[in-house]
């Protein structure tokens, strides 16, 4: 997609939330970087970004930041650089998007979360932005487990959020933490401080200032924040065309003895080992994780490095 004068080629991926959610999966990792199918799960909101032509990413950090330095060594993603900013005091996501609004200037931008699997056709949300007065544009399904946004979709634009207008008449839907900001929305959000977005949308629509909104009801969604979701996802993957590609469940890297069994929706990371007899059900197993010979994991999670062993289920190692 080739980007219009309106849009800038940098985004904004928010990416310094705790995981308070999935600990304690996300004590190593912010949960940006927890692995899906061997890749960061942040890895797959940059590729969403660069089929929109984004040439640059800026990504806030505040737990665990030394661990995207790991991760992207050089600060790029496809030999796109990566901006980090880091927030030694966590911001929320207004106060986010405040601290990094000097990289775009005049021009209107994309947010997304760090954390979400999706394949959401966004450049229908850029496309509905620019071509309309929104100071923001916010992504939206129909179905989800959180409808808090009331949605009119006569105006397409967003009248309440979480009933706190009192606004009623209208369904509600979910947003998907993904969003296209004017340059002008920056100045409704309070200088200092951490700030949530969702304060600066309802001071927004109560100045009868219009929010936009567009249903995205294609593909799929996920927001990995509990060990449910994440497992979810792994199950998915198998019936998601073009997800998988050549990702095989067991990494090449991966040491697994010729008579551990790998079954259901497993996969086993890089340098990951899995000793003899052991049996492998639904669960996920890191990069350098291993599985002590004769174990049974069932819907579990081994994480970088750690040792499962003996009889598992619904556990994380």
């Amino acid at each position: 997609m080739n980007l219009s004068y309106g849009l800038s080629e940098r985004a904004f991926v928010l990416a310094a939330g705790r995981g308070l959610r999935l600990r304690p999966l996300t004590e190593d990792r912010p949960k940006p970087l927890i692995p899906v199918a061997h890749r960061p799960l942040i890895s797959y909101v940059f590729d969403r970004l660069v089929e929109l032509g984004i040439q640059e990413f800026v990504v806030n950090t505040h737990h665990v930041p030394e661990a995207f330095q790991r991760v992207f060594p050089e600060a790029k993603y496809q030999g796109r650089p990566i901006h980090w900013e880091h927030e030694p005091l966590l911001l929320d996501t207004g106060g986010g998007i405040r601290n990094v609004s000097h990289w775009f200037g005049r021009k209107s931008f994309l947010i997304s979360n760090g954390d979400i699997f999706t394949d959401l056709p966004i450049g229908l949300a850029v496309k509905r932005h620019l071509e309309t007065d929104h100071l923001a544009t916010l992504v939206l399904r129909s179905h989800g487990p959180a409808l808090h946004v009331a949605f009119d979709p006569t105006t397409q634009t967003i009248v309440d959020i979480r009933h706190t207008l009192g606004r009623s008449g209208t369904k509600d839907f979910l947003y998907t933490g993904i969003a296209v900001i004017s340059p002008e929305f920056v100045s409704w959000i309070p200088p200092k401080g951490p700030v949530s977005l969702v304060d600066v949308l309802l001071e927004v629509i109560r100045a009868g200032r219009p929010v936009g909104g567009i249903v995205l009801d294609q593909g799929v969604w996920f927001d990995l924040g509990t060990r449910e979701a994440y497992l979810a996802v792994h199950r998915q993957l198998r019936n998601l065309p073009g997800w998988m590609g050549a990702v095989e469940p067991v990494h090449p890297t991966a040491h697994v003895h010729p008579s551990a069994l790998i079954l259901g929706d497993s996969f086993v990371g890089p340098g990951a080992k899995v000793g003899e007899g052991s049996v492998l059900i639904d669960s996920i197993i890191w990069e350098k994780g291993e599985v002590a010979p004769g174990s049974r994991l069932v819907h579990c999670i081994v994480r970088d490095g750690r040792l499962a062993k003996g009889e598992l289920v619904n556990a994380d190692v």
